[in-house]
């Protein structure tokens, strides 16, 4: 059996190529028409990620020291306090938002756990009036929320949030509970307390991530100062 194979030269049509670069057009601009959505989705995440970590909501003490008084030992203190846009909101429709510090002071051992020396803490309610058109911010008790010694009144948050940003010589323990040139250990933290919201927004604060703010715990040692001579002013 004898196979023949004869070369053939097929001449291509015109008509031919321009439909098949028609065709190539269109399918380039589905792909496109695919492609484009997905690529400006995922340059909107990248950039929605680096804001976040730019802008990140949070509460976290930029210094803290143990200075010495005339009673005793006292506390200074400064927060950075960044609040998400639906903390905003809730605080202006009339929603409180509680606030707690909290500073412990340890003897560090070395063969045992710390020694305590002592633990201060408070609650700081913030809220807004609609009557006044004004913040109010109180410090209250942990054991009574609702009942709050004295407070003051602003007329932007961002005033508000200056003053319990900071924390001036805030009586801390007597001068018989630290021995001078000593180290001690001591951590601080302002944290918001969602347990105190109303159980609806509590559901909300679990789910959504416009409620969460970060609280960072500082930690850092120093060596107690000998205390003042009493009444130095």
């Amino acid at each position: 059996m004898t196979a023949f194979f004869t070369r053939c030269c097929k001449k291509t049509d015109p008509a031919c190529q321009c439909a098949q670069r028609g065709r190539l057009v269109i399918n380039l601009a589905r792909l496109r028409a695919v492609l484009l959505p997905v690529a400006v989705w995922l340059l909107s995440l990248g950039l929605g990620s680096l804001a976040a970590t730019a802008h990140a909501d949070g509460i976290e003490a930029k210094q803290a020291s143990v200075i010495a008084t005339d009673e005793g030992y006292a506390l200074s203190a400064e927060f950075n306090i960044e609040f998400s846009r639906r903390l905003e909101d809730v605080i202006t429709r009339g929603i409180p938002l509680y606030f707690d510090f909290e500073v412990i002071v340890e003897r560090p051992r070395k063969y045992w756990v710390n020694e305590h020396i002592v633990t201060r803490s408070f609650m700081y309610r913030l809220s807004y009036h609609s009557l006044t058109r004004q913040y109010r911010l109180a410090r209250v008790t942990q054991a009574t929320p609702d009942g709050s010694s004295l407070y003051q009144s602003f007329e932007k948050l961002s005033d508000a949030l200056r003053v319990m940003s900071r924390i001036h010589a805030l009586p801390l323990v007597d001068r018989q509970r630290l021995t001078p040139g000593e180290s001690y250990l001591a951590r601080l933290r302002l944290a918001l307390n969602q347990s105190q919201l109303p159980k609806p927004f509590q559901i909300d604060a679990i789910t959504d991530s416009g409620w969460r703010i970060a609280a960072k715990t500082m930690e850092w040692s120093f060596i107690a100062p000998s205390p003042l001579p009493t009444g130095t002013p």
